[in-house]
């Protein structure tokens, strides 16, 4: 128990890496852990079934004042990234749909602004996403283009005209853009027909030259709004292009911070379903006494909470490699490949526990074992990620 605010720890957390937080750390996390037991575990599950996002949590959201945290200058300085972390873990142990909506809000479409933006742009858009008046997608993914993205981007961004008054003209296609049917600005990554550099663009929602359209029938991340996006004749002004983005290496230093997200997301949504399959072997009986009295059953838990306890120390190190600044792509590419894995691996076995029960949302493992399939493919698949390790251990790319 945390002395100054009573919040118990996570049950997952069997080495004590909370005991790493401040006094006025513990405080954020007590307050977000508070909103998310009292307002989004009730609705997590109904918007999930429906596949709707729940608008209404989003002032809450904001009530937090959590958005800011990465950022210097909105609400003082940035927090570490280590506070930042056991955040998106908290919302990722109640539903990480949800840490999924907050972390492309906040950290690659506000990440895209504060990296690649001018000083001019982060004044003009994040303080108002940081107060989430207005959200934020990250348009890179194409129909036909995923790991090869950087080499394949078929976007294309055409200048017409010269000097401030310029538009930039946007043609191409998204898809699997996260909030992408409702988010006020989307960051658009498109490749500029004149030099073959990649930029990035700001489009509002309301461009007549941008149409969505929701992604139906997903079997993960379902309360997440994944957008197809066509941009036909899409004018945006040049005072709308990110200033500081250049070329794809502008672009990988979002995916850089924000593949450490997603190892804390991993790891909180499989310390989730950990916690289900400990407490239901605890209460269901086969042979007139507890399972958790099994062998096979201890063994199958002891294994997931290897997983976890291993992922959260991965991620933990990571946050004060990016602390120090000392955090490099192959640091955040082994986080992403190997919790995810790991996350992968423990949903199942706590399935497993669970027995038949386990696939039914009634009894909690359901939802962890389905969602864990996008967190395992987005942010760069385990084959990509290997592959950018391995080219910083070698010394050679097996990139083709």
């Amino acid at each position: 128990m945390d002395p100054a605010t009573g919040t118990a720890p996570l049950l997952g957390d069997f080495f004590r890496y909370a005991d790493l937080l401040t006094d006025e750390e513990h405080e954020v996390v007590a307050r977000v852990r508070e909103f998310l037991r009292t307002e989004v575990a009730p609705v997590a599950v109904e918007h999930w079934t429906r596949a709707e996002f729940p608008h209404h949590l989003v002032p809450g959201f904001a009530a937090l004042d959590i958005a800011a945290l990465p950022y210097d200058d909105l609400d003082g300085p940035a927090a570490r990234r280590l506070l930042i972390g056991f955040v998106a873990l908290e919302i990722a142990h109640t539903d990480p749909s949800m840490n999924s909506f907050f972390g492309i809000h906040n950290g690659l479409a506000m990440g895209s602004i504060d990296l690649c933006g001018s000083a001019e742009q982060r004044a003009r858009w994040l303080p108002a996403m940081a107060r989430m008046e207005r959200i934020g997608a990250f348009g890179l993914t194409e129909p036909d283009g995923g790991s090869d993205v950087a080499r394949g981007l078929r976007t294309t961004a055409r200048r017409v005209g010269s000097g401030p008054d310029a538009e930039w003209v946007l043609d191409g296609e998204k898809r699997w853009i996260g909030n992408g049917t409702f988010a006020d600005l989307v960051v658009i990554w498109a490749r500029d027909v004149a030099d073959d550099s990649v930029k990035g663009f700001v489009v509002a929602q309301d461009n007549p030259g941008m149409t969505t359209s929701k992604i139906e029938n997903k079997v993960a991340l379902r309360t997440v709004q994944n957008a197809d996006i066509v941009l036909q004749d899409c004018r945006v002004p040049e005072s709308d292009r990110l200033q500081n983005a250049g070329s794809f290496a502008d672009t990988n230093k979002v995916l850089r911070r924000t593949r450490g997200g997603v190892a804390w997301g991993s790891t909180g949504t499989m310390m989730a379903a950990y916690e289900v399959a400990l407490a239901y072997a605890k209460e269901r009986e086969q042979f007139g006494r507890p399972i958790a009295g099994f062998q096979l059953v201890q063994d199958l838990l002891v294994r997931m909470l290897g997983n976890i306890t291993a992922s959260f120390g991965m991620a933990v190190r990571l946050a004060q490699l990016q602390d120090a600044g000392e955090a490099r792509d192959e640091h955040a590419a082994l986080a992403k490949e190997f919790c995810t894995s790991r996350m992968r691996e423990t949903v199942a076995l706590a399935r497993e526990v669970v027995g038949g029960n386990g696939v039914v949302l009634d009894y909690g493992v359901a939802k962890f074992f389905a969602d864990a399939e996008a967190l395992y493919s987005f942010e760069g698949t385990r084959q990509i990620n290997t592959l950018v390790v391995g080219r910083a251990i070698t010394g050679h790319s097996a990139f083709i």
